[in-house]
């Protein structure tokens, strides 16, 4: 039997030919068939670039509905997807590429012959533009069409996500054909998810929400979408009277609150508005129902495991919980050390088991080991617990993780090149409450000297070092770090120092 992803994809290409899976702002509409049709042409020259099953394919584009169209490709050829973050910086893309080893790198093409430099051990370096351009359209417009579709098993891989570690490097999150098609399955039942449902898709595709949840549930379901090329509220409340479903992060909410336009009538058509990634405010939930009547649902999900649990389609959405297990999915709260099961309402680690579940870090077999227990279920990193409603409750994040705006960012990383900059003896990054943002990053910086090194010489120094959601917006100074008896840093305490660093600059903005 061929597992293959694309084929629980294609008999709405064959069912609906005519229909308009895709429409943009500029106009321009991609039915069915077209989608079909170029993505074979696609598929057709990664052959010819001698793209093998199991290859992987690297993709550092703007968003454009083509690469919707190269992903399936993908997936069409047994060709590994790995889409990269467009806010990556050379050094960063650098690790990637010799990391995944990929037989083609797709980028910009106006960074064509830079990125051709920096990925010197890639067979084959190609570009994509947001307007069907570059030198990958330039052969596709002259491939022909394959119909063939690669055998897989379910195990086969599909994708690999890079997630960063809190070590600093970033590790290789693979996902299997089954990974992919069992969630999309589970979350269009949780979801009540139809051929009649149009999505709003103003989220990025390099990442687990934007590609695997709203593609891959839009695919599945033979649906259909406006593809926006960012977050826009004005836009998003245009078309809302022409849309069912809106994914985002909390920022869509937090920004579409601040819109007057946000009311009930404008909203009337909309079914469902979802929201993950990171924490949502209670008060932002709040805010929202009491404006348009529609309770935000709130799920949890990983880019190692696509979404776990889901507030209901039906039912109860309450406000700072993230709902219970998806189909499929079994989660239970274990003891941190000894992996026992803990009993209801008690804290602890969360961790996951069923068919969503990733397998394994990319060429790390002793850190995927690390991260499963002996029965198979990963553990997460997430603290939690599920309250006597059976919802499940994240209390914190056991590895310090910052999310902003919906990316996660670990500390370890930009701790390490702040500790390397002249006049810095040492320094914490933490993530502090932020309006707009979830978590804002801050930086504590303990100095060599009174006057070793100022916050403007931090920033300039990251500036080019990693992506831009990565960067401190703060950076404070401090004698030394609070510390425990065994010399760890208690970032808890720095987080309760600084957690009205925003409050104030949002309230000093507001005066």
């Amino acid at each position: 039997m061929n597992h293959n992803l694309y084929l629980q994809f294609y008999p709405h290409f064959e069912r609906q030919p005519n229909k308009v899976l895709m429409d943009t702002l500029n106009g321009k509409r991609y039915r069915y068939s077209d989608v079909l049709a170029t993505s074979r042409k696609m598929a057709s020259t990664l052959l010819e670039l001698g793209v093998s099953p199991g290859d992987r394919v690297a993709v550092q584009v703007d968003k454009s509905p083509e690469i919707v169209m190269l992903y399936l490709a993908c997936l069409q050829v047994g060709a590994v997807y790995l889409p990269l973050n467009t806010a990556y910086t050379d050094s960063e893309i650098a690790y990637f590429l010799e990391d995944a080893e990929p037989h083609v790198y797709v980028c910009r093409p106006e960074v064509l012959q830079h990125a051709r430099a920096i990925a010197s051990g890639v067979a084959h370096v190609e570009s994509l533009g947001t307007n069907a351009d570059g030198s990958l359209m330039e052969k596709v417009d002259k491939a022909s069409e394959t119909e063939q579709v690669c055998e897989v098993s379910a195990d086969d891989l599909a994708a690999i996500l890079y997630t960063s570690g809190t070590t600093g490097r970033s590790k290789g999150a693979m996902l299997s054909h089954q990974n992919l098609a069992s969630n999309s399955q589970a979350l269009s039942e949780a979801w009540h998810y139809s051929e009649h449902d149009h999505l709003i898709h103003a989220l990025p595709i390099f990442h687990t929400h934007g590609l695997f949840v709203a593609c891959n549930i839009t695919l599945i379901n033979g649906a259909s979408m406006t593809f926006l090329p960012k977050l826009d509220v004005d836009e998003l409340l245009d078309l809302m009277p022409h849309a069912s479903v809106l994914m985002g992060v909390p920022t869509f909410y937090t920004r579409l609150l601040a819109s007057p336009r946000l009311n009930r009538d404008v909203v009337a058509n909309m079914r469902l508005f979802i929201s993950g990634s990171a924490p949502l405010l209670a008060e932002t939930h709040e805010a929202f129902e009491a404006r348009t009547g529609h309770a935000i649902l709130e799920r949890y999900g990983m880019t190692e495991t696509n979404m776990n649990t889901s507030n209901p389609y039906n039912g109860k959405r309450r406000p700072g919980t993230v709902g219970k297990p998806l189909p499929g999915v079994e989660v239970r709260i274990a003891d941190r050390e000894s992996g026992a099961a803990l009993a209801q309402g008690e804290t602890g680690m969360v961790e996951l088991r069923g068919p969503n579940i990733f397998q394994g870090y990319w060429r790390m077999p002793e850190k995927t080991n690390a991260e499963f227990r002996d029965d198979g279920f990963f553990i997460t990193g997430d603290l939690g617990l599920v309250d006597d409603q059976g919802y499940l409750n994240i209390v914190g994040r056991d590895k310090d993780l910052v999310i902003s705006g919906g990316y996660n960012v670990y500390p370890k990383e930009i701790e390490q090149l702040i500790d390397d900059l002249p006049g810095v003896m040492e320094s914490a990054v933490i993530g502090v409450p932020h309006s707009d943002l979830g978590e804002g990053v801050v930086a504590v910086v303990v100095p060599s000297a009174s006057d070793a090194v100022s916050e403007a010489q931090v920033l300039a120094a990251l500036k080019d070092q990693v992506a831009r959601y990565k960067q401190p917006k703060r950076v404070f100074f401090a004698d030394a770090l609070p510390r425990n008896v065994m010399g760890k840093v208690q970032k808890n305490q720095l987080r309760d120092t600084y957690v009205d660093t925003f409050k104030k600059e949002h309230t000093a903005a507001n005066a």
